[in-house]
């Protein structure tokens, strides 16, 4: 079976449908559609449920597609491993950031290019959740991602180890309040990032072992405009404290949350067992001079 085949079809269930895995590939449709009918035909059995949208893998498929992604990182390294060779000066470096990233990857990407100016620097900004699925399907090397991380799949370093906080307008009734409990929060309007995002779901499970349900005024997958929300008055946002130091007292308010404390911590996590371009290992080289990080 050809690589290109299984890549079609990975790309199918990750994406929902043939079209979408089309332009992800970058190529079209009826190439995707043929591509799975040839493997479907090769395994002599179906693989994609053909009443269902999005697209929804048969037992055999949910087989196939497990294996497949293991060959699919297996073929990604021998690529990476084989493009890398002779280029210690130069080549390039496919990095997740979280949107809660740049005050952390910023200085390391000051340090780094001072070091390695030959080396480009592809930045994938998203959530954890996509930055992860990227990672399995060999698209990116390092991420951050919101820890804890699973021990078996992930290598990892620790970037920051913080806590969520309360922000709200300045002129509100949390401006005299340095230390607020979750609960207290019952009757706010949350303003939180996107859907996707794993952020959320400790949120909104702290929330429901409070005993209540946030009522959502609004998402934003951009940092700066959640905080302008706030800032309006639309509804108040809980975020890691240490994204919050900056704002002005004129305009915000800051908190404490307790009960529960919600932690917010961002390793720099790697593939374990997975090849490492050079660019890669400079960067963790880089990550763990600046910063006096240890390898976890």
């Amino acid at each position: 079976m050809e690589l290109r085949a299984l890549e079609a079809f990975v790309q199918v269930l990750r994406c929902g449908g043939f079209t979408a895995a089309a332009d992800r590939l970058e190529t079209t449709q009826p190439t995707v559609s043929k591509l799975v009918a040839q493997l479907e035909r090769e395994l002599g059995q179906p693989l994609l449920r053909r009443d269902t949208r999005p697209a929804v893998a048969t037992d055999a498929g949910r087989l196939v597609q497990a294996h497949a992604e293991t060959m699919l990182l297996a073929a990604a390294n021998i690529r990476a491993g084989l493009s890398d060779l002779g280029q210690a000066r130069s080549g390039e470096l496919r990095i997740g950031i979280p949107p809660l990233g740049p005050q952390l990857f910023v200085p390391l990407m000051h340090a780094f290019k001072l070091r390695h100016p030959g080396i480009e620097l592809k930045l994938f900004e998203d959530g954890s959740k996509a930055i992860e699925a990227a990672m399995l399907a060999g698209e990116l090397e390092l991420g951050g991602l919101l820890a804890p991380l699973d021990e078996r799949r992930y290598e990892h370093m620790m970037l920051i180890d913080d806590r969520l906080a309360l922000l709200a307008p300045a002129r509100s009734r949390w401006s005299r309040r340095p230390v607020v409990r979750l609960a207290e929060l019952a009757e706010e309007s949350l303003i939180l990032f996107l859907a996707p995002y794993m952020l959320n779901e400790r949120i909104e499970e702290a929330c429901r072992q409070c005993g209540f349900v946030p009522d959502i005024a609004g998402r934003s997958g951009q940092i700066g405009f959640l905080q302008e929300l706030v800032r309006s008055g639309v509804g108040v946002a809980l975020l890691p404290s240490s994204e919050l130091r900056h704002l002005a007292a004129e305009d915000f308010s800051v908190s404490t949350l307790i009960e529960p404390v919600i932690p917010w911590r961002i390793d720099l996590a790697w593939l374990r067992g997975a090849y490492l371009s050079h660019a890669a290992r400079a960067w963790l080289d880089v990550a763990r001079s600046e910063r006096g990080i240890q390898a976890a």
